[in-house]
């Protein structure tokens, strides 16, 4: 608990027994709790994350990040919610910078921009993703969000949304829904190592958020 709020780590994870590990030793201890929702994993990511007490949950088949996500919402408690990845892009130290605003009534929703600070080179897939986000998610809400896609965020309860989506293209959801609800949103520069990262975006998931960002 932190400042009286009950905090709640979800972490979607899809083959990352070898990195996980690593991810949830440097949770902060504030955490009341850490969900792992294993999406159809190969290996043993379930295992290794049990070790650590995370809560795990275990999607039978490999369904995508959005539905890990959405089970994981479905199951924390806490007043606050926070997602981070798996692969250990991003700092879980880190998780404070993106609480404070919320704590000090700053925000309701903040996002860890990882355009500040970034080791490695970024796909050019990326790239172009990040750009047509940020643009057009400009244009529909109003908002100045440099990095719209990043899945380094932490938001209030009240702000959580009914999410559909499967894929990649939760996080453009996500920001579209908790906004049209009211979320005042920030971004608080976070680092970002994108030399290791093993998601697969692809092409395909740029079209899925063009629809995502019309439907919503």
């Amino acid at each position: 608990m932190l400042s009286g709020k009950k905090i709640s780590i979800i972490i979607p994870a899809y083959n990352e027994a070898g990195r996980i590990g690593n991810v949830l030793s440097k949770i902060p201890d504030f955490a009341d709790e850490i969900i792992v929702v294993d999406d159809g994993s190969k290996d043993n990511t379930a295992e290794v994350a049990k070790k650590y007490g995370a809560k795990v949950i275990r999607l039978k088949e490999n369904q995508g990040k959005g539905a890990a996500m959405n089970t994981g919402m479905k199951e924390a408690t806490g007043d606050i919610i926070v997602f981070i990845d798996a692969d250990g892009q991003h700092n879980p130290e880190e998780i404070t910078k993106l609480l404070k605003p919320i704590l000090q009534d700053e925000a309701d929703f903040v996002i860890g921009s990882r355009l500040i600070k970034v080791q490695g080179k970024r796909p050019l897939i990326r790239k172009v993703s990040n750009f047509l986000s940020t643009s057009l998610i400009r244009l529909k809400l109003g908002i100045n969000v440099k990095d719209t896609q990043s899945g380094f965020r932490a938001l209030k309860r009240e702000f959580l949304p009914e999410i559909e989506s499967k894929r990649y293209e939760v996080e453009t959801e996500l920001l579209i829904k908790a906004v049209k609800k009211g979320a005042r949103v920030k971004e608080v520069p976070v680092e970002r190592i994108y030399g290791i990262e093993t998601g697969h975006f692809r092409f395909e998931d740029v079209i899925r958020f063009l629809k995502v960002l019309f439907k919503y």
